[in-house]
């Protein structure tokens, strides 16, 4: 096993970069890169209720909120279609190019979203253009995970790619922090007649400055690091993708299962408790949705803050070893913990549970950005994201 991991590390990172220097712009372009495409992405959710009045207008509440939740996973569904096409050309067009394509890309779907007519305006062609919007979203996330994980690993000192990664990570949480607090000020601060006719446009107007930011990343990080300028040399050499493929699954196959599990695991958790819980307590428990918000809030930022100890840590001590552990006591904690929302709901039990599953996520999704393996399988196996 140690063999096929150490040959996954030589593909994912052909040539090593010297002891102690760290390539801090490719860094800091990538997280900034990551943290937008999240807003955007992460927007939709927190004013879900609003959305589905706008959209679909249809006399049972739950009806039109499942409505834009199977909206929502339209997006998550085209997650791997983004991956398949952006990743397999990361390597031979180069990783900036591409994340900046991605940031481009975002940034039309966020804005089409965020113009989108509502129902009452231009009938069945309203869900249909905010059903593309989606697809452009969810396409453009579906590569930018792991282009922008590999950027930043590629450029971090050995032995400390799990700490570096992890930043990547801490984007994520903290574009779900601003999404969601752009969406309590809007939920607090508006009527319900004012945010449903033009104050959920805002997040998404907002965010469709990704798309111009995405030009001037282009122009501005022509230069590819070194690892970046020999696997590209690499790569041109053998044009067969398939052949690439094939070969690194029968290297890494028992680690090809295991990255699946980690990647999935992460994922379904964090979409459950920071994406699902606010609109199911809104919907079930009767619970105010800005409660769920500002828990959305102080998780996401405990994650931010914590997500980088737990790469420290995964560098120090492997990560898979501080990953089953976590993963086995999650399982245990899970339905308790929901349970004690469902019985007794309150404001404070919500919170409670919230920042406890911010906890547990840490340890879950901290250190696989960091990764070499799990973010190959996000490249060749994209439906694992999902």
């Amino acid at each position: 096993m140690s063999t096929r991991r150490e040959s996954a590390q030589h593909m994912t990172c052909s040539q090593e970069t010297p002891v102690g220097s760290v390539r801090v712009r490719p860094i800091i372009l990538s997280v900034v890169g990551s943290s937008l495409e999240w807003f955007d992405f992460l927007s939709y959710i927190f004013l879900s209720k609003t959305i589905a009045g706008v959209f679909f207008p249809v006399h049972n509440e739950a009806a039109g909120l499942s409505l834009t939740f199977a909206t929502f996973a339209i997006g998550i569904v085209a997650r791997p279609l983004g991956g398949v096409i952006f990743a397999l050309y990361a390597d031979r067009l180069g990783r900036f190019r591409i994340l900046s394509v991605l940031m481009i890309l975002m940034g039309v779907g966020t804005g089409l979203l965020g113009m989108c007519p509502s129902y009452s305006d231009a009938g069945i062609a309203a869900p249909i253009l905010m059903v593309v919007a989606r697809i452009l979203q969810g396409v453009a996330v579906g590569a930018q995970f792991g282009v922008s994980s590999l950027i930043i690993i590629e450029n971090a000192p050995p032995g400390k790619r799990m700490f570096y990664g992890s930043f990547n990570m801490s984007a994520q949480a903290l574009s779900a922090v601003l999404a969601a607090t752009f969406s309590y000020f809007l939920v607090t601060g508006l009527s319900d007649e004012a945010l449903r006719s033009w104050g959920w446009r805002l997040p998404f107007l907002v965010g469709s400055i990704i798309g111009p930011l995405g030009v001037v990343l282009k122009y501005h990080s022509t230069q590819m690091s070194r690892a970046e300028q020999t696997r590209h040399r690499q790569v041109s050499e053998d044009k067969s993708v398939w052949k690439q493929w094939t070969s690194f699954v029968h290297l890494n196959a028992g680690g090809v299962v295991c990255a699946i599990g980690v990647v999935t695991v992460a994922t379904a958790s964090n979409y459950l408790w920071a994406i699902y819980i606010p609109a199911f307590v809104e919907l079930h428990l009767n619970l105010p949705m800005s409660a769920a918000m500002l828990g959305v809030i102080l998780s996401q930022a405990l994650n931010a803050l914590l997500f980088p100890v737990a790469g420290l840590l995964a560098d120090r001590i492997g990560a898979y070893r501080i990953f089953f552990p976590v993963v086995m006591a999650w399982a245990l904690c899970a339905f308790p913990m929901f349970l004690f929302i469902v019985d007794a709901p309150s404001v404070p039990r919500l919170l409670c549970m919230q920042l406890v599953a911010g906890l547990f996520q840490t340890v879950l999704a901290g250190p696989h950005a960091g990764d070499p393996l799990s973010l190959q399988i996000g490249s060749y196996w994209p439906v694992a994201v999902v």
